[in-house]
């Protein structure tokens, strides 16, 4: 039974275009696979947000620079008392040229009955330890908090003020056409770097400062700010082709009013190209994360993203150090192809051509 036959039978009538999408995303594997690894991950958002996973990122729970091990605990570390002691020195009075020297053999009494314990053991480090002894697996969980925070946020403001800007110019047409194509205009014709740059300025020391003083908040409006104009440019020409099509004529003719048409009838039909353009959106904002972050742009030095962990992992690569730069690159390559991949199948599903 085909996704049409079925959804019929449940609904006992035509099926309506989500109710169809949902049931070829269903038949889609690859889809369905993807839907769960990036639930995944916003789990793992979500938990970190909350503090119940890596909520000790910080903490130095390791050696420096402790290699991965994933069997048992790292080697051990023998106690003091066990270590062979050289001979003494023989003693020289001190006192006529340090005037501290009175104290040294109370001090020594008192470190003396310190207790040595047991082995110390190290805890299981599978990513290894970053330069100060912190676990790399759990900064990684945490820069996952931070960048797919960033990328997802600002590629969502950036689709949504883009369609809506789309809409309006590929709908209306004329005046509002004009005044909104000057305006991307004049974004468009701003090298993308320099815009960039002048507004990290703006928010990071400028009198937005004060405004945003989250380390996240000013990475997502200087992405959605900058990204908008080319969703814009595809949503106002797919308006303008469907405009006059057929649905919306027999639409407008019984009385349908301009937004009822707008989103309820033209959205759907192109909600393929939206959703395209959310997910290489996505994609390309976690980059430019990286970037930001790199350049100390970005999120602020308190915080961990993929990209703070990527520019510490090429000063570790100069040691051989490379654990951390396949931690925080392995994460986000399984979560920008899984998020690719599930983009791709709800476009599948909701294209009218496939249906």
């Amino acid at each position: 039974m085909t996704a049409v036959a079925r959804a019929a039978t449940a609904t006992g009538g035509s099926p309506g275009l989500w109710r169809l999408a949902f049931e070829r995303l269903r038949e889609d594997r690859v889809g369905v696979g993807s839907a769960l690894v990036v639930l995944g991950f916003l789990l793992l958002v979500g938990l970190a947000q909350l503090g119940l996973v890596a909520p000790d990122w910080q903490r130095e729970v390791g050696v420096p620079f402790a290699p991965p091990h994933f069997l048992g605990a790292a080697p051990a570390i023998a106690p003091l008392a066990d270590l062979e002691q050289p001979a003494p020195a023989p003693l020289l009075d001190l006192s006529a040229v340090d005037p501290l020297a009175a104290y040294y053999g109370a001090w020594a009494q008192g470190a003396a009955q310190v207790p040595t314990g047991d082995t110390v053991r190290l805890p299981t480090l599978v990513f290894g330890g970053d330069r100060i002894g912190r676990d790399v697996l759990a900064k990684a969980a945490k820069g996952a908090q931070v960048s797919i925070t960033v990328g997802v946020a600002a590629a969502l403001m950036a689709t949504l003020l883009g369609t809506l800007l789309g809409a309006l110019a590929g709908y209306f047409g004329g005046l509002v056409d004009d005044v909104l194509e000057w305006i991307y205009n004049v974004f468009n014709a701003v090298p993308y770097v320099l815009l960039i740059f002048a507004l990290a300025a703006l928010f990071k020391s400028g009198p937005l400062a004060r405004l945003f003083q989250d380390g996240i908040a000013p990475v997502v409006v200087i992405l959605s700010v900058v990204g908008w104009t080319g969703i814009y440019r595809l949503v106002r020409a797919e308006y303008i082709k469907h405009r006059s099509r057929e649905y919306v004529r027999a639409a407008e003719a019984i009385g349908v009013g301009h937004g009822a048409r707008m989103f309820g009838h033209i959205l759907p039909n192109v909600s393929h190209v939206v959703l395209v353009q959310l997910s290489l959106h996505v994609v390309s904002f976690i980059k430019a994360e990286v970037i930001l972050s790199f350049l100390g742009l970005g999120v602020s030095m308190e915080l961990v993203s993929w990209g703070t962990m990527l520019a510490e992992a090429q000063t570790e690569l100069v040691l051989g150090k490379w654990w951390q730069l396949v931690a925080a690159t392995g994460l986000m390559a399984l979560f920008v192809t899984a998020f690719a991949w599930l983009t791709d199948a709800l476009r599948d599903a909701l294209d009218p051509k496939l249906r």
